[in-house]
């Protein structure tokens, strides 16, 4: 089979842009469709390669031209591979250029700590209102006593970015996985965290550990702002180990997730996939029901 050059597949991506994106209707107009009525996002963690590499115009390009309306950043301060987007007015500029928004990115916990108001600074010249962490690393197995001041801190650095108009959400993965006490961190982190100043961004993909996003969205009302859309095969899948697919081909509900996720408070929602895979699930979600 022969080898197909990056440029040239992110070409042939953005070729096939009008028959994922839009539906065509009556007097030729498009219409855009996607669940909850909100933009379709996509995480850039996935694509962070050619973000190192330069690539940044070209990417935005490319998530543009397969239905991506926002995007979710990682902040150039705590991870080395988006670096060259420290200078958040250029960011800005070409993210408006590109026909895209952004109001949300993840922060590193270590930058927080050592510099928030930077961190801030960046996201607001952005126009983020949304400043996130993947994980608050209190470890795989912490005393109760950790989650405590894991919690404590998280509350404080939240009630910083409150005052410059800046919601801070946590993710969850690693720490928030972990359970002590026979409880889930994450459910304890529920109960610490000040509901007024942090919301939580669901991992679709820990459904693997019994993390039911639709069953988190009803039972905490208005706690979560958004989540990370990833679909997992039940083949090869375990508790240990996640194979992912394109939404709609796995194991998720999707119509009762997004029925949830209205009483959750979900604001936004970013697949975080390959390029392959969001293609797909991009192309999928645009089918669903507002």
């Amino acid at each position: 089979m022969a080898s197909v050059s990056r440029r040239e597949f992110l070409r042939t991506t953005a070729a096939h842009a009008t028959a994922i994106g839009c539906t065509v209707i009556a007097g030729g107009r498009m219409l855009e469709a996607a669940p909850l009525g909100l933009p379709i996002g996509s995480q850039t963690y996935p694509h962070r390669q050619m973000i190192r590499d330069g690539d940044f115009t070209e990417l935005l390009a490319t998530l543009k031209s397969i239905g991506v309306d926002a995007i979710e950043l990682c902040s150039p301060f705590g991870y080395s591979e988006f670096a060259s987007l420290s200078n958040a007015k250029e960011v800005k500029t070409i993210i408006t250029d590109h026909g895209l928004i952004c109001e949300s990115s993840h922060f590193g916990m270590r930058e927080l700590r050592e510099n928030q108001q930077r961190s801030i600074d960046w996201a607001r010249e952005i126009g983020m209102t949304q400043m996130l962490v993947a994980s608050l690393g209190g470890g795989n197995t912490p005393t109760m006593e950790a989650v405590k001041r894991a919690a404590d801190e998280y509350n404080a650095i939240a009630a910083v970015a409150k005052k410059s108009g800046i919601q801070q959400g946590l993710h969850n993965e690693g720490f928030e996985l972990s359970s002590v006490d026979g409880r889930r961190t994450y459910d304890i982190l529920l109960d610490l965290l000040d509901p007024a100043l942090v919301k939580f961004q669901f991992q679709m993909s820990t459904i693997n550990r019994g993390f039911v996003a639709a069953d988190y969205f009803a039972k905490f009302p208005g706690r979560f702002i958004s989540m990370h859309v990833q679909d997992v095969d039940p083949a090869g899948t375990s508790a240990d180990r996640v194979v992912q697919t394109s939404v709609g081909k796995g194991m998720i509900d999707w119509a009762a997730t997004f029925k949830a996720a209205r009483t959750g408070g979900v604001r936004n929602y970013f697949v975080e996939q390959n390029m392959e895979l969001t293609k797909a699930s991009v192309a999928a979600l645009r089918q669903m029901p507002p």
